[in-house]
């Protein structure tokens, strides 16, 4: 009887307890996590960081520095979207990550142009994009934004190379391959898909020819919106180009590969998503990188960068001194 009565009394005290417990939303799928982008490209684009999107604590960087969340970075000046989109949902540990473009500057809305002169036009930045949700909402926003490179009064090109965004842009969509699905009997794990995409970044960092180097007969790789290595300049595939290069080529060119934070993994499709900064010691050059690899049965397939150059030695604004300057991987969940 005391026993029935015990279970009675516990059932009135803890069924408040549980009502009061804040519902936990279920865990986004692919098109879930691919809408939180493109909410947050029309927020950035509409200047307001809303809290019905945002955590009232969420945490922003734009190129490892860490601002405040709506006013400043790209959040000031986007004044557009761009075309390119590439999405890279991680279900698992619910983070998406995104490669593309956007619009920046250009005439303020309703300014007057002076008779004969030319308005104002936007510039065409590449974006890099990590974006983790929680309960519905945004906590942590991360960016990395490529703008042309510009004389100091932001007039002229100094690079021989177009401008990223405007590369970027001209790729049109993600390449085919990144779109296939991988068998479900043939999908690596998240842990093993970034394991094979660090092999990258090992054997790069001060290659001596000798490493491994796990990449298909047709790999091609994109570095700021043109090819890199696999492709010759009317875009026919050039067999086992990127290995070769690594084997014969890419010699002792990087002395450090750092903080390397693979931060979203597509299992379905087989891509790891990554950033990273890549120190040349000699010259006190640092490139700060957002770089995915396609995988498949082990191998690199395929792999898009975006990147610039940031101060020597330069943090993620996520990681410790000793993460940042590590060249340790980090599985980010």
């Amino acid at each position: 009887m005391r026993m029935r009565l015990f279970v009675v009394a516990a059932f009135f005290v803890l069924l408040p307890m549980a009502m009061a417990q804040p519902a936990v939303k279920p865990a986004c799928d692919r098109a879930c996590l691919e809408n939180y982008i493109n909410r947050y490209m029309d927020a950035m684009l509409a200047h307001k960081a809303s809290p019905d999107l945002f955590h009232r604590d969420c945490k922003f960087t734009e190129n490892g520095v860490q601002l405040p969340l709506g006013g400043e970075g790209l959040w000031y000046g986007m004044s557009g979207k761009g075309t390119y989109k590439f999405y890279i949902p991680d279900v698992e540990t619910q983070q998406v990550a995104f490669i593309g473009t956007a619009k920046e500057g250009g005439a303020a809305p309703g300014a007057k142009t002076a008779p004969g002169a030319k308005p104002a036009q936007p510039t065409t930045v590449a974006v890099a994009i990590r974006l983790k949700i929680l309960n519905g909402l945004i906590t942590e926003a991360e960016q990395l934004v490529i703008r042309p490179e510009s004389s100091l009064f932001g007039s002229g090109t100094a690079s021989k190379f177009p401008p990223t965004g405007e590369a970027v842009e001209k790729m049109g969509s993600p390449h085919s391959i990144y779109t296939q699905v991988i068998p479900e009997a043939e999908r690596h794990s998240r842990e093993d898909l970034v394991r094979i995409g660090n092999y990258y970044f090992a054997g790069l960092q001060r290659n001596d020819g000798k490493g491994y180097y796990p990449f298909t007969d047709d790999a091609v790789r994109y570095e700021n919106g043109m090819a890199a290595c696999g492709l010759d300049q009317a875009g026919k595939l050039i067999p086992r180009a990127c290995k070769g290069q690594f084997e014969k080529g890419l010699e002792g060119i990087v002395s450090r590969i750092r903080d390397r934070r693979f931060v979203a993994v597509d299992r379905e499709r087989g891509i790891a998503f990554a950033f990273g900064f890549f120190d040349h010691v000699q010259i006190n050059w640092t490139w700060q990188i957002a770089e995915l690899f396609k995988i498949e049965k082990g191998n690199i397939r395929r792999i898009e960068a975006v990147f610039h150059r940031c101060p020597y030695g330069m943090n993620s604004g996520w990681s410790t001194y000793e993460q940042g300057m590590s060249e340790e991987m980090q599985s980010i969940r």
